[in-house]
């Protein structure tokens, strides 16, 4: 459906709920623009601030509502070991999560630290299990978990997610390394995982964003060992592989959304730069993949899915003020581990 409207409380009513409109250039879904309209005579729209009496565009269906990926962007994946995805996440969307993570003081309380070898420290928090927080609406939402089944070829379910805080000027680096490379030794028989970051704040070369080495996923799993306070990959192949791939970094605009093969050589540098990284990252294990035994992250476990607007129409007031279970500093074996 297509049409224009001028915004009154009484010319809503000819737009489908599931329809998305555009706020001056950015989407947000009908569902939550209803919300904040009080009443004609209103003067402000309060959680977008945006002019009540401005001029909407009913533009149908959000374009990641239906499928996400195309035959291309799968080939490239496993053809590359990674995948962008640029602004898979709305404006309006990441704010939401920028403002919740900045002000979630569980959230950053329970975060452990990890130094590198020049001693800079990188924070994370870790989480096996998805609530109806608003981290559980990005986790659980059927845009994302979509395109992840896509990827690896069947239903999947929430492995773990984690938010890596990586300060301004203090923000440490990590090692070569392969996610597979620690979850095969939690019982992960093959390498049917992928990890989903959406990126907090922009990710660019001066704060340390992510680097891979293209198609280093078809190396294999290569042998890990402790170094420092990290566990990196085993530094004869990763040097070989250097010389055979090509460095990709991967510099992320707030919304947009990387997907990495688990068994893809990556790394980042520290942060030198005024601005703090912050990333989201969620991890998936297809549900045939069951792990072989019990260990720090999740064994299969049903993922309920939630609407692709689930991030547009929660609210704290109305879904909870509770963080999703943060791991026990002491008890999370896998924090050794380098999560980028």
């Amino acid at each position: 459906m297509t049409g224009r409207v001028v915004c009154g409380a009484t010319q809503w009513k000819p737009y489908c709920e599931n329809s998305f409109l555009k706020f001056q250039g950015t989407l947000v879904s009908f569902k939550f623009a209803i919300k904040y309209i009080h009443t004609a005579d209103c003067n402000s729209v309060t959680q977008l601030r945006l002019p009540l009496r401005i001029v909407l565009q009913c533009i149908g269906p959000h374009p990641y509502t239906s499928k996400m990926l195309s035959a291309e962007d799968i080939r490239s994946y496993h053809e590359d070991g990674y995948l962008f995805k640029r602004g898979f996440f709305t404006p309006v969307e990441s704010k939401l999560l920028l403002d919740k993570s900045r002000s979630d003081k569980l959230m950053q309380e329970s975060a452990v630290r990890r130094d590198d070898n020049e001693g800079r420290t990188t924070k994370l928090t870790v989480w096996n299990h998805p609530t109806d927080d608003l981290y559980g609406m990005f986790s659980r939402n059927e845009r994302l978990v979509n395109a992840v089944e896509q990827l690896l070829g069947g239903e999947v379910y929430h492995y773990h997610s984690k938010i890596m805080l990586k300060e301004p000027k203090v923000g440490g680096a990590w090692e070569w390394h392969q996610d597979y490379g620690y979850w095969y030794k939690n019982g992960c028989l093959y390498p049917l995982m992928t990890s989903a970051m959406i990126a907090i704040d922009r990710a660019t070369k001066e704060n340390g964003c992510l680097e891979v080495l293209k198609g280093s996923h078809h190396v294999g799993r290569i042998n890990h060992s402790t170094t420092g306070g990290q566990v990196g990959a085993d530094m004869q192949r990763v040097e070989a592989a250097i010389t055979r791939h090509e460095l990709v970094h991967c510099e992320l605009n707030q919304g947009d959304v990387f997907f990495l093969h688990c068994n893809t050589l990556h790394r980042s540098a520290a942060n030198l730069s005024d601005y703090p990284r912050w990333s989201y990252i969620i991890a998936y294990n297809a549900a045939r993949n069951d792990p072989l035994w019990e260990h720090h992250h999740a064994s299969y476990t049903p993922l309920k899915k939630v609407a692709s607007d689930a991030v547009l129409n929660w609210r704290e007031d109305v879904n909870g003020s509770d963080s999703a279970t943060i791991f026990n500093k002491d008890e999370d074996k896998g924090n050794r581990t380098a999560d980028d």
